[in-house]
């Protein structure tokens, strides 16, 4: 029924940065933490980073924490995941998604917590 967009990805080499873009339609928005995971070929989709519905609190997977950042911009209806440093470890589709919530819930890092999400775009990153 409701399918988030997506935008950014690509091909680069270790050690470059990426961001990608994620936008729900306002009611959505407005109303829910934001979430990234990612996939590999073969592999279970795994957590990244969320964020809460008034964006004051965050989560990071170990593998990322120091390296990315989620953010939203709620004028835009938009969370991002800026990627520094990227690594081939990194690689892999990533996909945002949206957890319907009130506003003191913390953010959520089973994706079996959320309720839409976004169409995937890969993530490249060479060494």
């Amino acid at each position: 029924q409701v399918r988030l967009v997506q935008s950014g990805g690509g091909l680069v080499q270790a050690g470059a940065s990426l961001r990608l873009s994620c936008t729900a339609p306002g009611r959505i928005f407005s109303r829910a933490a934001m979430g990234w995971f990612r996939q590999a070929p073969g592999q279970e989709r795994e957590f990244v980073a969320t964020i809460s519905r008034s964006g004051g609190v965050t989560y990071y997977a170990d593998s990322v924490k120091g390296r990315f950042a989620i953010s939203r911009d709620n004028a835009k209806n938009t969370a991002y995941l800026q990627m520094n440093n990227l690594k081939p470890e990194d690689t892999g589709v990533y996909y945002c998604a949206s957890d319907d919530t009130i506003l003191t819930a913390p953010p959520k890092r089973d994706p079996s917590s959320y309720d839409y999400w976004g169409q995937g775009t890969q993530v490249t990153v060479s060494s």
